[in-house]
């Protein structure tokens, strides 16, 4: 019987990873490839606009992050079917890391599974405005309103928490399944590492600017500095940042000797720390899970419900076999999840697919 085609859709370094945990553990059942995120269909044309006028440059879409994933790809020797248009597979399955940018005509024929890839941003003003009025969640400009179009069969959350903050925005209960979510189901593991430095207050800095939100970056770094309260500083920024602004930002308000570092692993550095201050950031929930206090433009408490489910790094298992059954079965998304909740299916400890490395992630 030959193998079932999987289209795993990437984006970001975070997304891009954990797509091929999964992936890996299909391989003997499926062949995988994969595309940076992209529109088609009747969404097509108005996401050609908007990347000729260049508002997605600073988006995983575009510009340096597009080309991060694709240097990816050809690393680690995975099929780049980039909007499928360069190879043209026909697809059984698509794995999506958001549903915000998806290709409409493949999700109109073909079986699709969204996993979360981490924190959901914010549902600001306008955010909620978009999705009052419109039917474009890209129009936020950021990932506060995955799941409004509820356009994919089955969708794999963080937790429970993350369950019901996805029915709110407009998934349908009978789609969602808590599994946990690759890169942030083990942090206990984080804690024996290799980096240099210990007993730091951290401070992480977001690419909010560069998603087109305001940041006075000056009063988040004089807060920091407070909390702080004259224990060393160590400044680990956002990889999608204009590294020299912020660089020159960081030596003009963060207090002398303060380290700066533009690349690394975040969550080993984060395990390393006495303290966590960021703005909007999955990294958050890294602190969270290993009990270092945390400060968040968020509501921590608010975190606290939403935290991913830590299962001792079986998510990517538990979602490959998920994929792995669903691509077999006959029904909607919603039939299949109440069969295989039904019989316990992937829900006993397993064993997970070796992680990546932190120089692999990042």
């Amino acid at each position: 019987m030959p193998k079932k085609k999987v289209l795993f859709l990437i984006g970001s370094p975070n997304q891009t990873t954990q797509m091929h945990q999964i992936a890996r553990l299909l391989a003997d059942e499926c062949e995988p490839y994969f595309s940076q995120i992209y529109y088609d269909g009747w969404m097509r044309g108005f996401y050609k606009l908007m990347l000729r006028a260049r508002a997605l440059e600073r988006t995983v879409v575009s510009g340096h992050i597009k080309q991060k994933a694709d240097a990816y790809l050809q690393q680690h020797g995975l099929k780049n079917d980039f909007e499928n248009r360069r190879l043209r597979e026909k697809y059984d399955l698509i794995v999506c890391c958001s549903d915000i940018v998806v290709p409409w005509n493949l999700l109109a024929t073909t079986k699709s599974v969204f996993i979360q890839e981490g924190m959901t941003d914010p549902l600001h003003w306008w955010a909620r405005q978009v999705k009052r009025f419109t039917r474009f969640p890209i129009l936020a400009i950021g990932t506060s309103l995955n799941g409004m179009n509820n356009c994919c069969d089955l969708y794999c959350v963080a937790s429970e928490g993350y369950a019901e903050h996805f029915r709110e925005i407009g998934v349908d209960a009978g789609k969602l399944i808590v599994t946990g979510i690759p890169n942030f189901d083990d942090m206990e593991r984080l804690r024996y590492n290799s980096f240099e430095h210990r007993g730091y207050v951290m401070v992480a800095t977001t690419d909010m600017r560069e998603t087109y939100r305001p940041d006075n970056r000056q009063k988040f770094f004089r807060e920091a500095t407070r909390i702080a309260a004259g224990r060393p500083m160590l400044v680990k920024f956002h990889p999608n940042e204009q590294m020299d602004r912020a660089v020159a930002e960081a030596k003009k308000y963060c207090p002398p000797g303060t380290l700066l570092y533009t690349e690394g692993n975040t969550e080993e550095i984060i395990a390393n720390s006495v303290e966590l201050i960021t703005q909007y950031s999955t990294v958050v929930y890294v602190a969270l899970a290993l009990g270092i206090p945390a400060h968040s433009y968020f509501d921590i408490e608010d975190l606290k419900q939403k935290a991913p489910w830590q299962n001792g790094g079986t998510a990517a298992r538990r979602i490959a076999d998920l994929c792995r059954k669903f691509v077999q079965f006959e029904g909607s998304g919603p039939a299949f999840l109440k069969q295989y909740k039904d019989v316990g299916a992937g829900l006993a400890p397993a064993q997970s697919a070796a992680p990546l490395t932190g120089k692999q992630r990042r």
